[in-house]
């Protein structure tokens, strides 16, 4: 197996409960946080006795920065809250892999999807407030839909950053985002586009207030997701996006891409009829998935040392997962970590599966598997020893191979499984150019460009980051906006120290043509150096939002 048929992950972003960008997600992860959000009863929630207050919340779900993405109010006001928030994920998950759209040649292609819209079922059909009489919009399908299709989430971002390459829509349900990252791979080994954008967006609820309950449904009755244990009840959900950014791993490595892990291979397929209903999942299926995962690239299934599963907490579902996994690894001796995101975010539908291959990419890359949160011993019916499986609630080393793999399974029976494998080694970091370097800032708003410089002097505190290798990332892998400033220095700590004054407001120093020439918005010569992740453009968000009609 070549590099050629290999898929790179050389830049990820998300936004999730308890987390605005992925390494916040890592850490919470890594402590065992449940993000989950529970309103004491009476405590402003809804009430009755089938009502649980429990959701994976956002905050600031109405906000959207729609300057920087030339959205007029009004549009902004009518826009899905998913777009905005697959819009912003995209835009990170670029900078992240040091890809500005408008300086790089490559063909870049979006693969994504997102859940049902509940902004436009409940805000703005029939609203009276966009009736029109009100000038803004008619009472009427067509008038929102571009602003709210499904459809029309990876076109809006092709059109927003700037992406000419395929722009494909994927809806499977809770699958929807690890078939759009098996989209990508495959149109990038088919060299239909050269990088690829491939995630999902969910807003399961605008009031992310809770839930109420159905007899015999999938709900948790006690708004806890205890994903394969014994109490578990049923699922919880939450809103939130992610993204990665893919490339054909020859081509990452030709580029001094940072590569944070490698996609092996990957399979979709579909339940078919071979199950008891239509939203019941199916044993052979999700067995067939895995098995063919496996054999694209020759592994066999003790090969794989950690399965970041789909496991949404129903007793029923988990226990056909385990299942299905139970035949796949029949007489492996080797054991196998099994574990799920869900206990700590819930379950965020059309974002999961991207959610969940972010955390299989961090473990393979740090030898580190978080705990399963609220894990404590097997349901009776999830047969973990058949599966030569374990579920841990405490994060743990990662001893031996790491290979691992990613399953999500959709509502309806489309199946996604993808396999990870470590980064190949590189050769020792270049120190970086000798003499000052020039790292140069721009943003939409003078508060972006403070808040930007005051990141930047958060990371390279971490004391991990060569200043030349700052200054080649930003040179190459960020936006030019209306707002300008750099700074001049010879190492971490002289950057630190400019910076920190940049970001309280006070000018840089203009004696150095470099940064005069920056500030005048011209283009210095792009200094030698590596692609490294750095902290992600500060939208500035404002309230956009139309209140639910009454």
């Amino acid at each position: 197996m070549s590099e050629d048929d290999r898929i790179a992950v050389v830049g990820l972003a998300c936004r999730v409960p308890g987390a605005d960008d992925a390494p916040a997600l890592w850490r919470n992860l890594l402590s065992g946080v449940d993000s989950v959000r529970r309103v004491p009863a009476g405590a402003g929630a809804p009430g009755g006795p089938d009502w649980v207050s429990a959701f994976g919340r956002l905050d600031d779900l109405e906000g959207f920065d729609a300057d920087l993405f030339g959205y007029p109010a009004a549009a902004a006001a009518l826009l899905d809250p998913q777009h905005r928030l697959f819009l912003e994920v995209a835009w990170h998950a670029l900078e992240d892999a040091a890809i500005d759209p408008d300086r790089d040649p490559a063909q870049i292609g979006v693969f994504a999807g997102c859940a049902p819209s509940r902004y436009l079922h409940h805000h703005l059909l029939g609203n009276p407030a966009l009736a029109p009489a009100a000038g803004t919009l008619a009472e009427d399908w067509d008038d929102a839909l571009t602003g709210s299709g499904c459809d029309y989430l990876p076109t809006r971002t092709a059109f927003a950053l700037g992406l000419s390459g395929p722009a494909v829509a994927v809806q499977t349900a809770c699958s929807t985002s690890l078939v759009a990252v098996c989209q990508a791979g495959q149109s990038l080994l088919d060299y239909r586009c050269d990088v690829a954008i491939a995630g999902g967006a969910a807003v399961v609820s605008t009031r992310q207030a809770g839930y109420r309950l159905r007899p015999g449904g999938l709900l948790a009755t006690d708004g806890v997701c205890r994903p394969y244990d014994a109490a578990a009840t049923g699922q919880v959900f939450g809103n939130g996006a992610g993204a990665v950014v893919l490339k054909r791993l020859a081509d990452a490595r030709a580029d001094g891409d940072h590569v944070y892990a490698v996609l092996a291979g990957w399979a979709v397929n579909n339940d078919g009829a071979d199950r008891p209903g239509f939203t019941v999942p199916g044993v052979s299926g999700q067995a067939a998935v895995m098995a063919e995962a496996l054999a694209s690239v020759g592994w066999d299934a003790v090969d794989v040392g950690y399965l970041e599963g789909h496991g949404t907490g129903t007793p029923v579902g988990d226990a056909i997962e385990v299942d299905a996994l139970a035949r796949v690894r029949r007489g492996a001796r080797a054991p196998l970590l099994l574990g799920s995101v869900k206990g700590n975010l819930g379950n965020l539908d059309a974002a999961a599966g991207v959610i969940s291959l972010i955390k299989a990419v961090y473990a393979v890359r740090t030898g580190q598997v978080p705990g399963t949160a609220h894990f404590t011993a097997a349901h009776g019916d999830v047969d973990l020893a058949a599966a030569g499986a374990e579920v841990g609630a405490e994060t743990r080393s990662w001893t031996g191979e790491r290979r691992a793999g990613v399953s999500s399974f959709g509502l309806g029976g489309t199946n996604a499984h993808v396999l990870v494998e470590p980064a190949p080694a590189t050769d020792a970091p270049d120190a970086g150019a000798p003499g000052p370097v020039v790292l140069g800032l721009s943003a939409g708003s003078p508060a972006a460009l403070r808040e930007l410089a005051r990141r930047l002097v958060l990371r390279l505190a971490d004391g991990d980051l060569a200043v030349a290798d700052v200054a080649h990332t930003l040179a190459v892998g960020r936006r030019r906006l209306a707002y300008r400033d750099a700074v001049a220095c010879a190492d971490a700590g002289e950057a630190v120290r400019r910076l920190t004054a940049l970001a309280a407001g006070d000018p840089a120093s203009d004696d150095d043509a470099a940064v005069r020439a920056w500030r005048a918005g011209d283009e210095p010569a792009v200094p030698p150096g590596r692609r490294v992740p750095l902290p992600g453009y500060p939208f500035r968000r404002t309230r956009h939002w139309i209140e639910a009609r009454r």
